[in-house]
């Protein structure tokens, strides 16, 4: 009886989803109004347009391209541009099927934190879900969510495969078919077989089980990984999409700065908000987990750090750590479980309530403080896109001649609402750029072998070639002026 009673409790009540519901639905409304009253509804990122785009010609066309007729794999995350290209078909695109998606899936990431942490601490049976409700109103999440990128999706897949390891779950062929989708949003989701293996050669007894469950792993996730490798091959000619070479080769510069900078500036990402007062509870998870031998948590925590470290190595860490926000729900996950763990504890005896009423006073505060931080971080993201890149885009689609060829850097606006011909100098349509794409002399022969008529970029961007160039165009956007950046300019293109 006491285990039927145990069960039940362990599960999510109808009122818990309606609250999740209402909470997700509540924290995207306060974000797009937000952004509605700050410039106008949008997206955060120009990257989102490249997804759209090529959702909406797989849609209407049927092919794969970022301009009709040229096939090509400059899409990171192809499976989420399949799904945004549903958008497209009911005719939601591009903005309210977007937005649509990412709410259903903070909804689903709430309810499995929820649940994680009542099947890992017996004593977490709240009357109210305030786990799922951390994780709706944290604000990189909610970022994420109404960003229109697959990073949360991609956080959402990586933490279900933890918290199966976590929980000890022996569905390895789940695990591994999940590791194979993950592939299809990020190619970083390969880096999910290490855990998995870990907690395999721990968690089970002896070898032959051992072998039998990797086997099993392996067989869903190369079922997946293979029409990935074939999907990228058909389309490009390489086994990864054109982006995982481009940014290696865009941002190597990063990797000659202090690896103690870039570690300063990934942690103070993870932690600008709630996920501050989380650390004590991360560091009191891990060690309890190494304490107890908890093999599939030690699995995870090893991946999270081991993926923090490996993007902070390779990627700068801008736009609030977006590339880090995949790891973020796990590694957040852990502080809450300690909480969980501690709340219902007596570890200080009868001064252990000052504990309890401190951190939950801090967790609470800075949660609901840094919704109008996050809406408003994510409005006037939203606001330097549109004034800059759309903007942009929209200026030439009416103005520059038919047939014109346009260099660009930033290329999701202007595949989405112009039609010129376009190279592509950040190389994700333009896989020729790569090898030299920080070169400005090559970058300059380069565009003049292909008979380049225009340049749209940051004045920044280019120091060597701007000088020389005629202005044309310059969008005049105040949010970007009043961040201390310059405006994106279009420059009429002159060879030496």
């Amino acid at each position: 009886m006491a285990q039927t009673s145990s069960n039940s409790t362990l599960k999510l009540s109808s009122r818990d989803f309606v609250i999740l519901a209402l909470a997700v639905f509540l924290i995207a409304f306060i974000y797009l109004i937000t952004s509605h009253f700050t410039y106008t509804i949008g997206f955060p990122l120009d990257d989102t347009w490249i997804h759209l785009t090529y959702a909406r010609n797989f849609a209407q066309n049927g092919e794969w391209a970022f301009r009709p007729g040229v096939p090509s794999a400059g899409s990171t995350a192809p499976l989420w541009s399949a799904l945004l290209a549903i958008g497209f078909l009911i005719n939601l695109a591009p903005y309210i099927w977007t937005y649509l998606l990412g709410i259903i899936i903070l909804f689903l990431l709430a309810v499995l934190c929820e649940w994680s942490v009542r099947k890992l601490i017996e004593t977490y049976r709240p009357k109210f879900p305030w786990v799922g409700i951390f994780i709706v109103v944290e604000w990189h999440f909610a970022w994420a969510a109404m960003s229109g990128m697959e990073t949360l999706l991609h956080g959402l897949i990586v933490t279900t495969v933890l918290i199966l390891l976590m929980t000890k779950s022996p569905r390895y062929l789940i695990l591994g078919l999940l590791a194979g989708l993950s592939v299809w949003i990020r190619p970083d989701g390969l880096t999910l077989l290490a855990p998995i293996a870990l907690a395999v050669f721990f968690n089970e007894g002896d070898m032959r089980t051992r072998m039998r469950a990797l086997l099993l792993c392996l067989i869903g996730f190369g079922s997946i990984f293979l029409f990935y490798l074939l999907f990228n091959l058909a389309i490009g000619g390489t086994p990864m999409p054109n982006t995982f070479y481009a940014k290696q080769a865009e941002y190597e510069g990063w990797t000659k700065i202090s690896i103690f900078t870039r570690l300063g500036r990934m942690s103070l990402q993870l932690f600008v908000g709630p996920s501050l007062v989380l650390i004590p509870g991360i560091i009191a998870w891990v060690v309890k987990s190494i304490r107890h031998k908890m093999w599939g948590s030690i699995a995870a925590i090893l991946w999270c750090f081991g993926y923090l470290y490996l993007y902070t190595s390779r990627l700068p860490v801008y736009q609030h750590g977006r590339y880090l926000m995949p790891a973020m729900p796990i590694l957040f996950l852990f502080g809450l479980l300690a909480f969980a763990e501690f709340d219902k504890s007596k570890l200080f005896n009868r001064y252990h309530w000052i504990g309890q009423t401190v951190w939950r006073g801090s967790i609470a505060m800075l949660t609901f403080g840094f919704i109008i931080f996050g809406a408003r971080t994510y409005a006037q993201d939203v606001a330097v896109i549109e004034s800059e890149m759309v903007l942009s885009a929209k200026w030439v689609a009416e103005n520059v001649p038919a047939g014109a060829t346009i260099a660009a850097h930033d290329i999701g606006a202007l595949g989405y609402f112009d039609e010129h011909p376009l190279i592509d100098l950040a190389g994700l349509i333009t896989p020729e750029v790569i090898p030299f794409i920080r070169d400005e002399p090559q970058l300059r022969a380069f565009l003049d072998e292909r008979g380049t008529d225009y340049l749209i970029v940051f004045p920044w961007f280019y120091p060597e070639i701007i000088p020389t160039l005629e202005t044309v165009f310059v969008t005049g956007s105040p949010f970007t002026l009043a961040l201390g950046e310059q405006n994106m300019t279009v420059y009429l293109w002159k060879s030496p």
